[in-house]
């Protein structure tokens, strides 16, 4: 988990009127603009009302920590759901190239399926009914028993050819973090103009990147000594009214920018929200008997409470690719980004006495001073003399 608040000097979206969407066009998720278009109304609505039984899954996963890929059905309605879930993975069902992509990630699922499985794959999933039926199959709204299983097993083989994709051409392109990360943030600020200006109940809402020293720091107090293990160089931090306004908040964002399907597993550190209050919409047979979340950061004072929660952004580099180029790996890249959420009330608390950031730090650099310093104990220097 990262420090309690940001190491830099965070930007703060006034409340006032929004930039909109004329100021920034040019951002990572352009594909996506089906999302922005909804007309799901978004007058406050606390706690669980206005939930749905997927609603209430995808936010059990993303409290919990829980994998998708443990999942085994979906609870999508109509093609609407569908092509939502395709524009959050930064996919366009109504452009040719997008639907080709699809369909091509569809047969190496159906292929691997079949070889390295040996599992029998229905014809009409791996090939015969349009892809945007595929999440419906999943939800049991259309085919048989067995076309839901063989549709849940393909979607999430794709789900991971589509990250392990990403990642091999994220090796292949000249990108710097710096563009991505401005990238990632013009676009969810763009998101975040239009949820203020419908109405979202969101009080402030920064953004920051991690600093070099804070880097360091973080560096030399973990274990592992690998900066690919750093999830937060990138975040957003968010604070809402009140308590009840987290929940609906959190399903605006996975329902205009974040794809529940990848949130980081293990990641997410929730003293925040109770997620039994979820039984409220239905009991989820999806849920694991045990959650994945991360440990409570060691530094953070005892009455600290906060919802952080790190997912992987899609972000289309259409202009980075070379048409011509074989071995075609899509055109899109992931971020990793941290989220930070929390209530008015839950915010103030935190910066009194040792749940703030600055007790925070004083015991975070005292770990480090104490690690760079370490000598032999007495005990030991006995024992090295015999």
């Amino acid at each position: 988990m990262s420090e309690p608040q940001s190491d830099v000097s965070d930007l703060d979206l006034e409340s006032g009127a929004p930039t909109g969407p004329s100021a920034r066009t040019s951002g990572a998720f352009r594909v996506s603009e089906i999302l922005r278009q909804g007309h799901e109304p978004l007058a406050r609505n606390p706690g669980t009302k206005g939930l749905t039984a997927q609603d209430a899954n995808e936010l059990r996963l993303l409290l919990r920590g829980e994998s998708v890929v443990d999942w085994y059905r979906l609870d999508f309605h109509d093609e609407e759901d569908s092509k939502r879930l395709l524009a959050l993975n930064s996919l366009d069902w109504d452009n040719a190239d997008d639907r080709e992509r699809v369909e091509t990630l569809r047969r190496e699922a159906a292929e691997y399926t079949r070889r390295v499985l040996k599992l029998h794959v229905d014809e009409v999933v791996a090939e015969s009914a349009p892809f945007i039926e595929l999440p419906l199959m999943a939800s049991g709204k259309r085919g048989t028993r067995k076309q839901q299983r063989n549709a849940c097993t393909l979607l999430k083989v794709m789900h991971i050819l589509y990250h392990l994709d990403a990642r091999e051409l994220r090796t292949r392109l000249a990108l710097s973090d710096a563009a991505l990360f401005e990238s990632v943030e013009q676009s969810v600020l763009e998101v975040f103009d239009q949820l203020r200006a419908l109405g979202a109940p969101v009080l402030e809402f920064q953004w920051s990147r991690k600093t070099q020293d804070s880097l360091l720091t973080k560096m030399l107090v973990k274990r592992e000594t690998s900066a690919a293990r750093v999830f937060d160089r990138l975040r957003f931090r968010l604070i809402v009214h009140e308590r009840d306004d987290v929940l609906p908040t959190l399903k605006l964002m996975l329902r205009r920018l974040i794809p529940f399907n990848y949130v980081v597993p293990g990641q997410t550190v929730n003293t925040l929200v109770d997620t039994r209050v979820l039984r409220e919409i239905s009991p989820s047979p999806l849920a694991t008997s045990e959650g994945r979340a991360a440990d409570q950061n060691e530094f953070s004072g005892a009455n600290f409470r906060m919802l952080n929660f790190i997912a992987d952004l899609p972000v289309r580099v259409d202009e980075k690719i070379d048409p011509n180029a074989e071995g075609g790996r899509g055109n899109v890249v992931f971020v990793l980004v941290e989220f930070q959420l929390i209530d008015a009330e839950t915010a103030k608390t935190n910066e009194q006495g040792e749940a703030s950031h600055a007790a925070y730090k004083m015991r975070q650099h005292s770990r480090v001073r104490e690690r760079l310093l370490r000598t032999p104990s007495d005990k030991d220097k006995k024992k090295s003399n015999g």
